[in-house]
């Protein structure tokens, strides 16, 4: 197995494609206009898929694969099953750009470039993508089990998927961040809403209503696993600091991004939480980086032997005819 590059610095760059594909960032854009456009929580899709892409083998766009005979990919592993969506946005950008400058994009780049467009068109902050990834000829169901964080964890153990990963402590918070935008499933928070949340949120008028809401979209038994609700229920489509505020008030949807605020543990992170929430820049400022940070997560197989799929869903000697 290869072993994955953590986030330093990889043989990434800026202007990649500046020569062989020059249009490609506005290709990106435009379609990812149409995405978000079409529905917000588009945006929050991508950016959850280029997360769940990157902590597994590096971001070499492994996520994006199917299951064939020869190949188990990871888009049915317990974690990826119920929560990933947006691969038919991929699918569009990369059949555009196969238009354009055919095998020349790798999947794995238009995926971070589509994150980081996400971000923007939904309010959040710009940063300069690095690029040049090549896309694996492998995936494995087994790390994407090992490797994500799941929405029970403990603190310590996100923190230690995230420090495997060479990213920070800060990151870690900075990237939870991201959940200003996108859904949860009940499957997800019923054990936070039937557990700690009236503890954290001190059972204010306020609290106690966004949980009675929460608890008949996401009943104890019995079902109702796939029904969700907005990790910032104050505003959903809108990427801003609102999250760091609802974890303050013990708000938060998420057992995991809770713990963040609310842990005996959460020495290093309460702090942090309390600097995003209070001054919103810093946030972005840091979530600009950390971005770029988890972007360059790499997979140094795929470098010496990746190459640039015809197709995000099959490796070239799998892919159908377009």
């Amino acid at each position: 197995m290869a072993k994955t590059s953590r986030a330093g610095d990889p043989p990434l760059t800026l202007d990649y494609y500046k020569s062989s594909c020059p249009s490609v960032l506005e290709i990106v854009r435009k379609e990812m206009e149409c995405a978000v456009l079409s529905d917000p929580r588009n945006a929050a899709l991508i950016i959850r898929l280029h997360f769940h892409d990157c902590f597994v083998q590096g971001c070499d766009g492994s996520v994006l694969l199917d299951d064939t005979i020869t190949l188990q990919g990871e888009k049915k592993a317990s974690i990826n099953e119920n929560s990933l969506g947006g691969f038919r946005i991929i699918d569009r950008i990369k059949n555009m750009l196969e238009s354009e400058c055919p095998g020349v994009v790798s999947c794995a780049d238009i995926l971070t470039v589509a994150a980081r467009d996400a971000t923007l068109l939904v309010g959040g902050p710009y940063w300069d993508v690095p690029l040049g990834r090549k896309d694996s000829r492998t995936a494995s169901y087994e790390l994407a089990a090992a490797n994500l964080p799941t929405a029970d964890e403990s603190l310590p153990s996100i923190i230690s998927k995230f420090l495997y990963q060479g990213l920070s402590v800060t990151d870690t918070v900075a990237l939870a961040g991201a959940h200003t935008v996108g859904m949860a499933r009940c499957a997800n928070f019923r054990a936070r809403i039937y557990g700690d949340f009236e503890a954290t949120s001190g059972k204010t008028p306020a609290s106690e209503v966004n949980l009675g809401h929460l608890r008949s979209i996401c009943p104890p038994i019995g079902g109702a696993d796939d029904n969700i609700a907005p990790m910032d229920n104050v505003t959903p489509d809108l990427f801003d600091n609102s999250f760091y505020h609802l974890l303050l008030q013990g708000e938060g949807l998420l057992n995991s991004d809770q713990e963040m605020y609310s842990s005996i543990l959460a020495v290093q992170t309460r702090g942090i939480v309390k600097r995003y929430a209070a001054d919103p820049v810093a946030f972005f400022k840091q979530f600009s980086e950390s971005m770029v940070r988890m972007g360059n997560i790499t997979n140094p197989e795929s470098f010496a032997n990746g190459e640039v799929r015809k197709n995000c869903r099959f490796i070239n000697t799998w892919a159908p005819e377009i």
